[in-house]
């Protein structure tokens, strides 16, 4: 007991391994914090409330630390600096696991009839619009997609045509969602249907 009091005590441990651990702690709550808020705004009632229960219990174990060592400036430097590191690790965890739908609307004034034919072959559902642009007609592509394969739908519209311009908004719910992306070797058939397709027209 005498050993573990006087490490304790000491200024490795003060100015160290506390900081350390208050700064890892700062971390995982934030990035929680973060995941939570992104689950909520997408709709996930039962899964955000989870993550908060832990969120909170890491905060208290980090604020308890941080009040039993005020005069530590270490300390405030750590829970500042893993509240920073926490927002960036949080959102990083996000992007890679691509919670919920969105909206993909994409505008090109070249013809898009083959990229049109080629959503339809993969089942992809979507709806197209004329408009009329600052410099002439364009056709206008609407599609709701899981948000994983956002970067499988974006390299077949630069395939058909580099220049298209697009946009991506939120979606919070969807009554249906057709996804033709799940997994690599039904990916891999469509890249070969799309080099099919190129070939045909040419």
């Amino acid at each position: 007991m005498d050993i573990s009091s006087s490490f304790i005590g000491s200024d490795v441990f003060s100015f160290v391994i506390l900081p350390i651990c208050i700064f890892f702690a700062r971390i995982c709550d934030v990035s929680l914090g973060t995941i939570r808020i992104i689950y909520l705004s997408k709709g996930f009632k039962t899964i955000a409330p989870l993550i908060g229960f832990f969120e909170i219990l890491i905060w208290l174990l980090a604020i308890t630390q941080i009040m039993q060592n005020l005069d530590n400036v270490v300390c405030y430097l750590a829970y500042a600096g893993g509240y920073a590191l926490g927002n960036f690790v949080g959102m990083s965890i996000e992007e890679r696991l691509a919670i919920g739908n969105i909206v993909i609307e994409i505008i090109t004034q070249k013809n898009a009839d083959d990229l049109i034919q080629y959503f339809k072959s993969i089942g992809c559902r979507f709806t197209t619009v004329d408009g009329h642009g600052a410099i002439g007609p364009v056709k206008i592509i609407y599609s709701v997609i899981d948000r994983k394969n956002l970067s499988n739908v974006v390299n077949i519209v630069k395939m058909f045509n580099p220049n298209a311009f697009y946009t991506v908004e939120d979606v919070k719910f969807v009554h249906e969602v057709v996804t033709p992306f799940n997994g690599e070797s039904r990916h891999n058939r469509y890249q070969k249907k799309l080099f099919r397709l190129l070939k045909k027209t040419k």
